[in-house]
């Protein structure tokens, strides 16, 4: 898509972000069923339920410019995926693969964290504060979960470290 000014290259950005993100949620969902314990469970179905409520908030964006995303092709995020089924199946041991689970989605949110945050400046610095308003409440779910996950993991060691002491 050729870009000729910087309206199209905001929608450009915002389109890249709805299509990682409806694909964020499929690999938000398969790291779900792949997890052992309630608790981690139980998070990244959250993280799926509040993935799925960021897609809403774009799709505003996109009702307030007046535009329709545009199509992009995915590789990164499927190369990515592909990695992640290898590397999880080499993990036998359960805790380690609850940690896997936990850093990889917490992966996932950095990535996503990247792309958020310039689209919040872009919306600002082109006056559609009410845009930059709804990706910067995307962006703070996305910090929170990171913070969330590490203490989950954090969590974690700590009871296996102390099942272990005991």
């Amino acid at each position: 898509m050729p870009v000729k000014n910087p309206r199209e290259f905001f929608v450009m950005l915002l389109s890249g972000l709805r299509q990682s993100t409806e694909r964020w949620v499929k690999i938000y969902q398969e790291i779900s069923q792949q997890a052992q314990e309630a608790d981690v469970k139980e998070a990244l179905e959250s993280r799926i339920w509040i993935s799925e409520k960021d897609l809403s908030a774009i799709d505003r964006c996109f009702q307030l410019l007046g535009e329709q995303p545009v199509q992009f092709s995915g590789r990164v995020q499927d190369a990515l995926v592909e990695d992640f089924r290898k590397e999880l199946a080499e993990i036998q041991n359960p805790v380690a693969k609850t940690i896997f689970l936990l850093a990889k989605a917490n992966n996932l949110s950095h990535i996503q964290v990247a792309a958020y945050e310039p689209l919040v400046e872009a919306a600002d610095l082109s006056g559609h504060y009410a845009i930059g308003l709804l990706l910067d409440t995307c962006l703070a779910d996305k910090l929170v979960f990171i913070e969330r996950t590490r203490r989950l993991i954090k969590n974690i060691v700590a009871t296996k470290a102390a099942s272990r002491a005991a």
